[in-house]
């Protein structure tokens, strides 16, 4: 079974557990790592006469990656069965967008669990029962599909002009935005790791090698409370090393700038003084149609207006505990370690959550300010009872992923604190977060989901792309 992580991606924890799962169920796993191009991925599949392709990814233009693997696939009249799975992806979307461009089998698996029936059916020398639960796969698809076109139907759009006319409206005469206390750009080189221990959020640590349920409660579950508790306890004593030993770094630079919204979704941003050309913040808005008295929103409807006369300001983050992570994963490797592997680039996914959550924390209640009582507790920081939101490109209120590519520019990421983007825009080292502040106490997160033709031409022309390059990056949020 050859494994990789497409193009463009570096994210491979849930990788990572399915080839030790089909590895401990007597398979040989290729694991091509992360970032493949289409070219190594089916060129090594050819060389090495491997049985089954699976690809991974966990940004949404890696959603792309795997189509384009499938047509390729298909011009080649290649007919080994193609797995997908990954964060971001579905059965719905592998449905509608990869299974239609490849007639060989296509097979989305929801995680490491489920990978060893479907990899062991499919290369059964039981051929009628290869060959029946592929068909049911084919008819579960096109059923999908089906189901999808009648919702879709059902499912109304504003246009763009309309869905702005319903915009989020705020009292901007009645309401004064916060001043920073220390506006600009702040580095932070190396953050303690042990202030970051207490801030972590342990759900998202137990979805990760596919435990249901949630922190603490998890660790008394009837099902699965044994084996949580054994892997809590390991990742406890792996963490106090990584602390105790310093095994990795974390580093964070945020900016608090002044910015004011526009008419076309847009947020100008200035580092400098007002007046000089602003960065551009270019945003999306909601268009499926609301219940009367619920607003289209935006991101933007929470900064006032150019030519208000209000000095509105927001912020940008980018944060790593990544940095030093891999020589301690290659030596669990060279070990045969892969336990531990996992477990470790689990913790800096962990680590970097509570350090964006740490950083989030000091600039409300220190550098801008607006929060200086602030004392909560991390049970209510992982519910955000705090003021204000952090939004993060590529997720659902913000959910282009190449908006990072200002937030870079506007941070200068890359020289204050080594993390890189890849050519579809993931952070590298994998266990980075960065995103928006907004203040405003009425700002709340929030999806975007289908956007019409409209706004995709719109933001084509905001962002100088052609309506191809959009169509792209936009793709999640299309109908067709």
């Amino acid at each position: 079974v050859l494994l990789a992580t497409v193009k463009g991606d570096v994210h491979d924890i849930g990788k990572n557990i399915v080839g030790v799962v089909l590895g401990c169920n007597n398979y040989d796993v290729l694991d091509l790592g992360v970032m493949v191009p289409l070219d190594k991925i089916l060129a090594t599949a050819l060389e090495e006469k491997v049985d089954v392709i699976g690809l991974s990814g966990l940004i949404t233009p890696s959603l792309d990656e795997m189509v384009y693997v499938a047509k390729e696939m298909e011009r080649r009249q290649m007919t080994l069965p193609l797995l997908i799975g990954g964060a971001t992806t579905s059965k719905t979307h592998t449905s509608v967008k990869i299974e239609p461009e490849y007639s060989g089998p296509v097979i989305h698996v929801l995680d490491a669990s489920r990978c060893v029936p479907v990899v062991s059916t499919l290369l059964s020398k039981d051929k009628e029962q290869r060959s029946f639960y592929l068909q049911q796969i084919r008819d579960d698809y096109e059923r999908i599909r089906v189901q999808r076109q009648d919702r879709l139907s059902a499912k109304t759009l504003l246009s763009l002009e309309e869905a702005r006319k319903n915009a989020f409206r705020i009292d901007w005469q009645s309401y004064l935005p916060p001043v920073p206390k220390q506006p600009g750009i702040h580095c932070f080189d190396q953050v303690p790791l042990k202030e970051l221990v207490d801030l972590i959020d342990w759900t998202p640590f137990f979805q990760t090698w596919q435990m249901a349920g949630k922190y603490p409660a998890i660790l008394s579950d009837p099902v699965v409370g044994p084996e949580a508790v054994k892997l809590y306890d390991d990742a406890r004593k792996l963490l106090d090393k990584v602390v105790r030993e310093s095994w990795l770094t974390a580093r964070a630079v945020t900016g608090l700038f002044l910015a004011a919204s526009t008419s076309t979704d847009d947020l100008h941003v200035w580092k400098g003084k007002p007046g000089e050309d602003p960065y551009v913040l270019h945003h999306l808005r909601q268009q499926v149609k609301k219940a009367p008295g619920q607003p289209n929103l935006c991101l933007t409807d929470y900064i006032a207006p150019v030519g208000s006369g209000i000095s509105d300001w927001v912020g940008a983050f980018a944060v790593t505990a990544g940095i030093g992570l891999e020589e301690h994963v290659r030596a669990f490797e060279m070990d045969h370690d892969d336990y531990h592997a996992i477990l470790l680039k689990a913790l800096a996914d962990r680590l970097a959550e509570a350090l964006a959550e740490w950083l989030h924390r000091e600039i409300r209640t220190k550098r801008w300010g607006y929060a200086p009582d602030e004392r909560l507790a991390n049970e209510s920081l992982i519910a955000e009872k705090y003021r204000g939101i952090r939004p993060a490109p590529g997720y659902p209120a913000c959910p282009e992923h190449s908006e990072k590519q200002t937030l870079w520019q506007l941070l200068d990421v890359e020289n204050a604190t080594g993390m890189k983007l890849t050519e579809n825009f993931a952070m590298y080292p994998a266990a980075s977060v960065s995103g928006w502040y907004f203040s405003h106490p009425m700002s709340k997160y929030f999806p975007v989901s289908t956007i019409g033709d409209d706004q995709v031409a719109d933001y084509a022309l905001r962002k100088g792309m052609t309506s191809e390059q959009a169509k792209r990056w936009l793709a999640p949020l299309l109908e067709h």
